[in-house]
């Protein structure tokens, strides 16, 4: 089947529809399309309890908000190769499911490329992503033999596009190794903090901390501050994310993170939902956040650049705005591969 029975306008203005239809219920319209998106905001908890209705609500909004008409067409022009009509292939797509629709972009690459999609779901996201998958078929009907949804081995695919740990990375290369990949392994974010920031920006950097409770490549889980600076300052600019607390597995993580510390002697801040701990590393536990200190700008400069591979992105001035490293734009791909010129090597 070519990609002319389901042109790239068509495409295009289907994932608008579907923007449109997840913006209205993110909002709380409770009817058609939209109230299936409204009912999983509230409920998807039950099946997921890091899926709570505040975390789907800003996934689901962040998506809406990417798929606005101006944005993709924005996005897709630097692409016209895809209004030329090509034979579609099968691109298998391992999922994640660490936070909510994070196998989104893969699905809307695949798909709006006029390529077949074999996604293998996680079982943590896979009500979403069903949901979405159902909602674009009702309002594309086009789009129908173009989607399989499976929780078995992918099969009989020509490209893959793979998400998992540094452990499932090894396994996705050796099997997929005869095959044109993408694969992701772990990567983190991280905060550069230079002392002149306002009090506005130092709270939004809390967003890009504790947002789906820090479990996204895209949350900052490090941050680099000026040497002197007063760390224990910061935790007054993000209270409103003491209520994780509340939440039970969070809870249980900070107390065992602080026992841990605790027994072990390592110092550490505690400020009351998060422990702050001074490390070298870029991998913090949850309900743990690291900081290093650094003497000059291009000192911490050359540091990004050294660990390059293992960073995700990196927030502050010269960098991505305080509070967006959740929000990304649709031409922000995950370990900055353009997955559309992946596609586009298909023939």
């Amino acid at each position: 089947m070519k990609t002319g029975t389901l042109n790239p306008e068509r495409r295009i203005k289907a994932f608008t529809m579907l923007g449109e239809v997840m913006r209205n219920g993110a909002s709380g319209t409770s009817t058609g399309h939209a109230g299936r998106f409204a009912q999983l905001i509230d409920t998807n908890y039950l099946s997921n309890p890091w899926f709570t209705p505040d975390n789907v609500r800003r996934a689901v909004s962040s998506i809406a908000g990417a798929l606005a008409p101006e944005k993709m067409h924005r996005w897709l022009s630097a692409y016209p190769e895809i209004y030329d009509e090509n034979e579609p292939v099968t691109v298998g797509v391992v999922m994640a499911g660490n936070i909510p629709l994070v196998g989104f972009h893969d699905l809307l690459c695949v798909l709006v490329t006029g390529n077949r999609l074999q996604a293998r779901l996680s079982t943590k996201d896979e009500l979403l992503i069903r949901t979405v998958v159902s909602t674009l078929t009702a309002l594309e009907p086009g789009f129908k033999p173009f989607i399989e949804l499976t929780a078995e081995r992918l099969k009989g695919f020509d490209m893959v596009i793979a998400t998992g740990s540094n452990n499932t990375s090894r396994y996705f290369e050796y099997y997929f190794r005869n095959v044109p990949s993408i694969i992701r392994r772990n990567r983190n974010s991280i905060a550069i903090i230079d002392g002149t920031e306002t009090d506005t920006e130092l709270e939004l950097l809390g967003d890009d901390i504790f947002s789906y409770f820090g479990l996204g490549c895209r949350n900052v889980s490090k941050i680099y501050l000026p040497a002197g600076y007063d760390i224990t300052g910061l935790p007054s600019r993000w209270q409103k994310y003491g209520s994780l607390l509340s939440h039970r597995k969070y809870a249980v993580n900070y107390d065992h993170n602080k026992a841990v510390a605790i027994v072990n002697r390592e110092p550490f801040t505690d400020a009351g939902f998060v422990l702050l701990r001074e490390s070298a590393s870029l991998i913090a536990p949850m309900a743990v956040l690291n900081y290093e200190y650094y003497n000059d700008s291009n000192a911490v400069s050359n540091e990004v650049k050294r660990i390059g591979d293992d960073v995700q992105c990196v927030a502050g001035h010269a960098h991505l705005p305080f509070g967006t490293t959740q929000e990304p734009e649709l031409w922000d791909y995950a370990d900055n591969t353009d997955t559309i010129r992946f596609l586009q090597k298909k023939n």
